[in-house]
């Protein structure tokens, strides 16, 4: 006997063929890749917990609370996210060694903050060949600003060749006839600070110039015997291109020597946890970059963002001091990635994440100065394009009222 559907059939077909269709668009409204789920997102980093720079290794410990605290408050858009920080000791091939085993083993949807040109320059290649975005590097290489070769790879800080040109001229206007000493790390953190400074002062064809340079590995000790020689060259200008331990005692050992030049240094190394080492006294008058706030006791201590900080500080990080920068800066960053993540949605893919990532501009890291925003766009990557001349006086940073651009 042949069954003729009734209305009632015809009517629950129909229903159900509403009801799957619904639930296909819903569930193909989620997108995800290795490292995401409806209950998961997974973040890799890798710096220098151990060895010379792991002055730095509080970025990581700083992601961690900062990701633990948000897991706490229910995580984003409904899923926690575990962030794994490993240890690359400042060695490239310990990075290669941790960032295989984040992308291939742990299987991380993107890799943020990780620190250091020379290592990050070892894994650059291989994540752009994988498809991992690389975001926020803590490190402002100019190789980084190039998304028409390596679109997955995004510098966090501001590039070094803008930072060294913009110091560049302001010797070039207080000093015009500057004698240059350098000390510059022996790497391409050190070198892509080098080449553009020199460049400027060549190309004003004045009698500034460059009578010195000298050249420090990680690995060193002391960088006395530089500073020494450095102090008796007759340069009235030193530019400092050191990071971490070695330019608080490139500070300390000039004014030991009682050698007074203007001197100018990294904004990565302006944090107040690197000058208190160096001894306030002898870092006054020093000239820097500035983009970002401070951390501790001073003007900023009432900030809002600063205040956020601290809260966190205290209850995830006691041990970790109140004035150190190089955490606070981990913090911006950690609360940046977040943001990219809060605009994925449920499109938690790597191309969706890259995509956020790279139309950034406009936003406030809680890490920077009130008039600094990010820059990024697919087609530029420099981080931020307006940036401050400020001079320390011994006890803060005297930021110079407006902006300037390279």
């Amino acid at each position: 006997m042949t069954h003729h559907p009734s209305r009632r059939d015809f009517c629950v077909t129909a229903v159900a063929t509403i009801v799957a269709s619904t639930t296909s668009v819903r569930a193909g409204d989620k997108k995800y890749d290795p490292g995401a789920s409806d209950t998961e997102i997974k973040l890799g980093q890798t710096v220098p917990h151990s060895g010379p720079g792991s002055l730095y290794g509080v970025l990581g410990r700083v992601g961690e609370a900062y990701f633990q605290m948000i897991n706490e408050q229910g995580g984003i858009n409904g899923r926690k996210v575990t962030f794994l920080t490993l240890d690359d000791a400042y060695s490239a091939p310990k990075c290669v060694e941790a960032t295989r085993r984040l992308v291939e083993q742990e299987e991380v949807l993107a890799l943020f903050g990780s620190l250091g040109t020379a290592p990050q320059t070892a894994v650059h290649k291989y994540l752009n060949s994988k498809g991992v975005p690389q975001l926020m590097l803590n490190t402002g290489a100019s190789k980084w600003n190039d998304p028409k070769n390596y679109k997955w790879t995004m510098a966090g800080l501001p590039l070094y060749p803008t930072e060294a040109r913009i110091l560049a001229k302001h010797v070039l206007s207080v000093k015009p006839e500057a004698k240059v000493g350098i000390l510059y790390q022996n790497d391409d953190f050190g070198r892509d600070f080098l080449g553009p400074f020199k460049k400027v002062l060549a190309d004003a064809g004045g009698k500034a110039q460059v009578i010195m340079e000298q050249t420090y590995d990680l690995s060193e000790p002391t960088i006395d015997s530089q500073l020494i020689n450095l102090s008796k060259s007759g340069a009235d200008v030193f530019y400092n291109i050191s990071t971490g331990k070695a330019s608080s005692q490139s500070i300390r050992k000039a004014a030991e020597l009682g050698w007074k030049p203007l001197q100018l240094l990294s904004a990565g190394s302006t944090g107040r946890s690197i000058l208190n080492a160096a001894g306030f006294e002898n870092a006054k008058d020093i000239v820097a970059i500035r983009y970002a706030k401070e951390a501790g006791p001073g003007r900023w201590e009432n900030d809002k963002d600063v205040m956020a900080f601290e809260a966190l500080r205290a209850k995830y990080l006691p041990n970790v001091d109140r004035d150190n920068t190089i955490a606070y800066a981990g913090y911006g960053q950690a609360a940046s990635m977040a943001e990219i993540l809060r605009r994925c949605g449920d499109d938690l893919t790597r191309a969706n994440v890259l995509k956020q990532a790279s139309t950034l501009a406009g936003f406030h890291s809680p890490f920077f100065l009130d008039d600094i925003n990010f820059s990024y766009t697919p087609d530029d990557y420099s981080p931020m394009k307006t940036l401050h001349i400020s001079i320390f006086d011994g006890k803060d940073w005297q930021i110079s009222e407006k902006p300037v651009t390279e």
